[in-house]
C-alpha cells in the first residue's frame, strides 16, 4: 500500500469513527438536558424558535419555493434525462414499490396524524380576515392543507436525493451530504468541514424522527385508549414503542429488497382502504365537491400562497404558526428522506425521479386531505365552536373522534390504527438505514450492528421525549438545529449545477458504471 492509499484509509476510519461517536454523544446530550431540565429545555426551544420565525419568515417562504422550482426546472430543461447512475442502467427498484417505499418514509405518521386535524383547524381558526366555518373557510383549509402536504415539502427532499443520487451513483462518491458540496468547498469535503457537516445532517435525522416517533406513539396510545379504554400512560408508551423497535429493526436489517419493501407495500395498500372506507361512508358528494373547489383555489392562488408573508390586513400570526412552521419541519426531515430516496432511485432519470417523488405525492396528498377533511366537515355539522375546538386541541384523538361519528366508523378508527403502526415503522426503518449509513462513511449496506445500534437508540430517544412531556419541545429544537440545513440544500443546488454543466460541456460520463454501490 503507497503513502496516498494509507493516508486515505486513515482518513476514512477516522470520519467514520468521529460521526458516529459525536452524534451518539450529542443525542445523548440533549435526551439528558431533555429529562433533567425539561422545563429549561422547552423555554430555551421556544425563545430561539420565536427568533427563527420572526427574523426569518421570509427566508424560509422563499428558501422552499426556491426548490421546487429549481426542482422542476431540472426535471424538464435538457439535464432531466440525465441518470442517477450509467447510461444504460435500469432502475433496481419497481415503480410501485419505489413509490410505496418513498412515499411511507416522506410523510408516514404525520398523514394520519393531521389528516382530520389540520382541516379542521383552519375551519374554525383560518388566516386573519376569513370568517370561520364558513365556505370560505372551508375551501383555504383544503388550500392550505394542499399546500403544506404537497410540492414544497417533497421539493425539498428532491434536492437532498438529486444530489445525493447524482454524486453517488453516476461519479462514484461517497452517500454522504459532503460529498454533495465537493465542486463548491473543493477539499473540505473530506476534511474536518465534510465532518461537521456529516455529524450535523446525521443529528438532524435522529432528532426530527424520534420527535415523530413520539408524535406516533401518543397517537396509538390514545387511540388504544379512545377505542378500548387502555389507559394512554408510560407502560403503553412503553409497550408500543418497544414491539415497533423489534418490527423496523427486523425490516431493516432484513434490507431494503426484503423487510422494507414488504412493510411499505402493506402500508400502501392499507392506505387505500382507509381512503376507499373512508369516502363510502363519509358524504361522498361533498367530498367531491370540495375536493374540486380545493383543487382549483390550490391552484389559482399556488404561485401567491407560495410568496405569502402575510394576511390581507397584515397579520403574519397564521403564516409564522402554520406555514413556517411547516417548512421548517420538513426541512429537519429533508435530510434523512432525501439520503433515503436516493439509496433507492438508482437507475432513473432526474426527471422520473422529480416526477415520481414530487407529482405523484403530491396528488395522493391532493385525495388524503380531501376525503379525512371532507369527513372532519361532515362530523362537524351540528357541532359548536368549543367542541371543535377541543377536537383539534387534541389532535392525536381527532380521527378517532371523527370516523366514531359515522356508521362502521369503528372499523375505519381500527385501519387507521393499523396504518398509523405501519407508517410509524416504515418511517423508522428509512431513518435508521440513513443513520447507520451517514456514520459508516457513507456504505450503502451498513454494518448490522450498527443498524441495530441506532434502531434501539432512536427508540430509546422517543421513549424518554414522551415519558418527559418534551415532544413538543424536541419537535422545536429539530426546527431550530434544522435552520443550517437551508444553506447547504442551496449549496446543494448550485453544486448540482456545476458538476452537470461540467458533465455535458466537457467529458461525458462513461457509457458503462459499474452498477455496484460503491461502500
Amino acid at each position: 500500500m503507497n503513502d496516498s492509499e494509507n493516508k486515505e484509509g486513515i482518513l476514512h476510519k477516522a470520519h467514520k469513527n468521529l460521526v458516529f461517536v459525536i452524534s451518539v454523544a450529542l443525542t445523548m446530550a440533549l435526551v439528558v438536558w431533555c429529562l433533567a431540565a425539561g422545563n429549561t429545555f422547552i423555554a430555551a426551544a421556544n425563545t430561539a424558535m420565536e427568533a427563527l420565525t420572526s427574523n426569518f419568515d421570509w427566508l424560509y417562504i422563499f428558501g422552499m419555493s426556491l426548490f421546487v422550482i429549481f426542482a422542476l426546472g431540472l426535471a424538464i430543461s435538457p439535464y432531466g434525462k440525465t441518470k442517477l447512475g450509467a447510461d444504460n442502467e435500469k432502475p433496481t427498484q419497481s415503480t410501485l414499490g419505489w413509490f410505496a417505499m418513498l412515499f411511507s418514509a416522506g410523510m408516514g405518521v404525520g398523514l394520519v396524524f393531521w389528516g382530520t386535524a389540520e382541516p379542521l383547524s383552519h375551519y374554525v381558526a383560518p388566516m386573519s380576515g376569513i370568517e370561520p366555518m364558513t365556505d370560505e373557510a372551508l375551501t383555504f383549509s383544503l388550500r392550505s392543507c394542499f399546500m403544506h402536504w404537497g410540492l414544497h415539502p417533497w421539493g425539498s427532499y428532491a434536492i437532498v436525493g438529486l444530489a445525493l443520487g447524482y454524486f453517488a451513483f453516476r461519479h462514484h462518491k461517497k452517500s454522504l451530504v459532503s460529498s454533495t458540496l465537493e465542486p463548491v468547498i473543493k477539499k473540505q469535503a473530506h476534511g474536518t468541514t465534510g465532518i461537521i457537516i456529516d455529524i450535523y445532517a446525521a443529528m438532524l435525522t435522529v432528532l426530527g424522527v424520534a420527535t415523530s416517533f413520539g408524535m406516533g406513539c401518543l397517537q396509538i396510545s390514545s387511540g388504544l385508549d379512545y377505542l378500548f379504554g387502555i389507559p394512554s400512560q408510560v407502560y403503553t408508551w412503553a409497550t408500543i414503542i418497544g414491539l415497533t423497535c423489534i418490527v423496523y429493526t427486523w425490516s431493516v436489517v432484513s434490507g431494503i429488497e426484503r423487510g422494507m419493501q414488504a412493510l411499505s407495500n402493506a402500508t400502501l395498500v392499507l392506505c387505500v382502504v382507509l381512503l376507499v372506507g373512508a369516502f363510502v361512508i363519509g358524504p361522498s358528494i361533498d367530498i367531491v365537491h370540495d375536493f374540486m373547489g380545493g383543487v382549483g383555489a390550490w391552484l389559482a392562488n399556488f404561485i401567491q400562497d407560495s410568496f405569502r408573508l402575510a394576511a390581507k390586513n397584515g397579520d403574519t400570526s397564521w403564516i409564522r404558526g402554520w406555514r413556517v412552521f411547516y417548512w421548517a419541519w420538513w426541512l429537519s426531515w429533508a435530510p434523512f428522506v432525501g439520503i433515503f430516496l436516493a439509496r433507492i432511485s438508482r437507475g432513473r432519470t432526474i426527471r422520473e425521479f422529480v416526477l415520481g417523488c414530487m407529482v405523484a405525492p403530491t396528488v395522493v396528498s391532493l385525495i388524503w386531505f380531501s376525503i379525512l377533511g371532507g369527513t372532519a366537515f361532515g362530523a362537524a355539522e351540528g357541532l359548536g365552536i368549543e367542541q371543535l375546538n377541543a377536537i383539534v386541541g387534541s389532535p392525536e384523538t381527532a380521527p378517532f373522534f371523527v370516523f366514531g361519528q359515522y356508521e362502521f366508523g369503528f372499523a375505519l378508527s381500527i385501519i387507521a390504527l393499523v396504518l398509523l403502526f405501519g407508517f410509524f415503522v416504515t418511517s423508522a426503518n428509512s431513518a435508521t438505514y440513513v443513520v447507520s449509513m451517514l456514520t459508516s462513511f457513507g456504505n450503502t449496506n451498513p454494518p448490522t450492528f450498527k443498524k441495530i445500534f441506532w434502531g434501539v437508540l432512536m427508540a430509546l430517544v422517543a421513549f424518554a421525549f414522551t415519558v418527559s412531556g418534551g415532544v413538543k419541545g424536541m419537535q422545536t429544537v429539530a426546527i431550530i438545529i434544522s435552520f443550517p440545513f437551508f444553506f447547504i440544500m442551496v449549496l446543494m443546488c448550485i453544486s448540482m449545477v456545476i458538476a452537470i454543466h461540467r458533465e455535458h460541456h466537457a467529458v461525458p460520463i462513461a457509457e458503462k458504471i459499474d452498477s455496484t454501490p460503491e461502500s
